[in-house]
C-alpha cells in the first residue's frame, strides 16, 4: 500500500448502519471510508467516481440482489475486492458469494474486529470466511455418502431467489416482476424446486419456503 490508506465504500440500504460503520472505519488509522451507497444504482456511480479498493456489500438492496452486483463487479472491475457484510446466513450464502467473485463474507452480527480482519485479509490477496464456512466448504468437497437429506445447497442462485420470494408470500406475478422473468419461467422454477427438495406439491413447497424464510430450515431437517 506504500503508506496509502485503504479506500472502502460501504453499500447498504440502512442509513443508521452506514453511519455507524463509516464512523468506525474512519477511526482505523489505515482505512478511509471514501463513500456510501444505498442501492445498486448508486453503488455503480460511487465506484466509478471514488475508485475504492474494497466494497463492504450488503446482499439485500432495494433495487436488486447483491449477488448479482457482486458478479457484475467481479467481471467488470477485477481489481476491486468485495466483502459481503450482511445478515444473510453464511451457511447458505457465503459459498454463493465467493463463487460469483466476493473475497470475503462476514455476518453483521460479528464484532467490528472481524470486519477489520476481513479487510486486511482480502487486501493481502487472501479469502476471508468464518471457520464454520471453511469447514463446510471442506465437507462439500468430501461429502458424507450416508447423507441424503434435502439441502438448500442443491439449489442454484436463481432457484434460491425464487424459493425466498415464495417464502415471503409472493405470487407468480410478483416473482416474475421482481426477477424480470416470465410467469412461465417462474412455474418452471417451482417444478425444479419441488423436484430438488423432494416436495410433493405446491402447498408443500410454500410451507417449506415459508419455514426456511422464518426459521432458516426446511422444516424437515
Amino acid at each position: 500500500m506504500n503508506g496509502a490508506k485503504i479506500r472502502v465504500l460501504v453499500v447498504d440500504d440502512h442509513p443508521f448502519f452506514r453511519t455507524g460503520i463509516t464512523q468506525w472505519l474512519n477511526r482505523q488509522g489505515e482505512i478511509l471510508c471514501c463513500g456510501e451507497a444505498e442501492s445498486i444504482q448508486t453503488a455503480r456511480k460511487a465506484i466509478g467516481d471514488l475508485k475504492p479498493d474494497i466494497i463492504l456489500l450488503d446482499l439485500h438492496l432495494p433495487d436488486g440482489d447483491g449477488l448479482d452486483l457482486c458478479m457484475e463487479l467481479a467481471q467488470g472491475s477485477p481489481g476491486l475486492r468485495i466483502i459481503c457484510l450482511t445478515h444473510r446466513d453464511e451457511n447458505t450464502f457465503a459459498h454463493r458469494a465467493l463463487r460469483v467473485g466476493a473475497r470475503g463474507y462476514v455476518m453483521k452480527s460479528e464484532a467490528t474486529e472481524t470486519v477489520l480482519n476481513a479487510i486486511m485479509t482480502v487486501m493481502k490477496g487472501e479469502i476471508f470466511v468464518s471457520r464454520q464456512v471453511a469447514a463446510r466448504a471442506l465437507h462439500n468437497l468430501f461429502p458424507d455418502p450416508a447423507s441424503s437429506s434435502p439441502n438448500i445447497a442443491k439449489l442454484s442462485d436463481r432457484e434460491l431467489q425464487v424459493f425466498q420470494l415464495i417464502g415471503a408470500n409472493c405470487g407468480n406475478r410478483e416473482i416474475s416482476e421482481t426477477l424480470k422473468i416470465s410467469p412461465k419461467t417462474v412455474e418452471t422454477y417451482r417444478e425444479r424446486l419441488k423436484e430438488k427438495l423432494n416436495l410433493i406439491d405446491g402447498s408443500a413447497l410454500t410451507k417449506a419456503a415459508t419455514h426456511w424464510v422464518e426459521h432458516g430450515t426446511l422444516g424437515n431437517e
